[in-house]
């Protein structure tokens, strides 16, 4: 089964894809969008016929106690637009600090900070598949 990762972003989508045994999480690319979510799910479709997806794992931002703020609230609404379009379950996954986590590891590979800014959210797509398949 292969599961595509998404960490949507105010201006960027961030996309990670599974090896095809469902395993192992790595970055694919960044899509950037500027808030146009038709465009943006219709190259997500592209990805996923292409790649083959079988299920989605979509990021969902929530507040360190646990509650819903007005980006995870975007991402239940994109979760929706998804799952019509594809016809594929789209599994939101808590990705508190995944940003962070995507950061920190940037720098302690000596990544330079423009570079870090072009990958971060492809990476921290990649943490949230991964901790998604980590747990299943």
């Amino acid at each position: 089964m292969r599961y595509l990762g998404l960490d949507l972003g105010s201006k960027t989508l961030g996309v990670s894809i599974s090896d095809p045994s469902g395993i192992i999480a790595s970055s694919y690319t960044i899509i950037r969008h500027n808030e146009e979510y038709e465009r943006l799910i219709e190259e997500v479709e592209k990805i996923v016929e292409e790649k083959k997806i079988d299920k989605i794992v979509l990021g969902l931002p929530k507040n360190m106690n646990g509650t819903i703020g007005p980006k995870g609230e975007l991402s239940y609404k994109f979760k929706e637009m998804l799952e019509k379009r594809t016809n594929l379950e789209v599994i939101l996954e808590d990705e508190r600090l995944s940003t962070k986590e995507a950061t920190d590891l940037l720098i302690k590979n000596d990544t330079s900070r423009k570079k870090r800014k072009e990958v971060v959210d492809s990476v921290a797509a990649t943490i949230i598949l991964q901790s998604y398949l980590d747990r299943k």
